[in-house]
């Protein structure tokens, strides 16, 4: 069954007032992997999840945002500067940013429809790059109880982790032959996220990181095996 997958960051000698900027430094790291460079949405919630946002701000950056000529305030640094224009130690700052991973053929989401593709000349088989949320969250220390002890001082949530697993719900391998089309869509989602796992590694200052699901179990060195295997 799938879980829900997070990358949970720590940083040596921790001070709030440096929240900001390291939450800008990961969230750059996910821009340069992502190739998305705006901000989509940011929320600021304070003691828990359990209470109302204090601050909420949705970002318009399709084709209606043209219209405007007006999209500085979903850049990453002014989006960042003012959800955390007051900083307090029990507020956790969200911001949500998409990629596109890939899916397979009977995703809910996939489109078009088989027909439609093998209409095309396009293999119906081959996944589908689709877009996915990911938050980007910074704690205060005493939010949620002092929850970055777990979570970390900064925490990414990918979503389910499905887009990453080679093994289905019942534990068959997803990957039959080398040639099977979900090893080419597995293997590039698993690189994207090893890229961007080890770019806030080298970038962002990091004193140590851990990729886990909800279940708790730490999968790092799973998917390098599997991305080994997939090539």
């Amino acid at each position: 069954m799938a879980d829900q997958l997070y990358l949970s960051l720590w940083f040596p000698n921790f001070r709030l007032d440096a929240l900001p900027a390291k939450l800008i430094c990961v969230l750059r790291q996910f821009s340069a992997v992502s190739g998305d460079k705006r901000i989509s949405a940011a929320t600021v919630y304070p003691i828990d999840f359990t209470e109302a946002p204090t601050y909420q701000r949705i970002y318009v950056n399709d084709q209606r945002a043209e219209e405007n000529r007006d999209t500085s305030a979903s850049i990453i640094e002014t989006a960042v500067a003012e959800a955390t224009e007051q900083l307090h130690d029990d507020i956790a700052y969200e911001f949500e940013m998409r990629w596109n991973l890939f899916f397979p053929p009977n995703h809910a989401n996939a489109t078009p429809a088989k027909d439609t593709l093998a209409a095309a000349g396009v293999d119906p088989e081959a996944w589908t790059p689709l877009p996915r949320t990911v938050r980007i969250l910074g704690f205060g220390p005493q939010f949620d109880q002092a929850g970055y002890e777990q979570n970390g001082h900064i925490r990414i949530d990918f979503g389910l982790d499905s887009p990453w697993l080679l093994n289905d719900e019942d534990g068959a391998p997803i990957i039959q032959d080398a040639n099977d089309p979900a090893a080419v869509g597995l293997r590039k989602n698993i690189e994207l996220l090893l890229a961007f796992a080890l770019s806030v590694e080298k970038h962002c200052g990091i004193s140590s990181r851990l990729l886990w699901n909800e279940s708790g179990e730490p999968l790092a060195e799973r998917l390098v095996a599997g991305f080994q295997r997939l090539n």
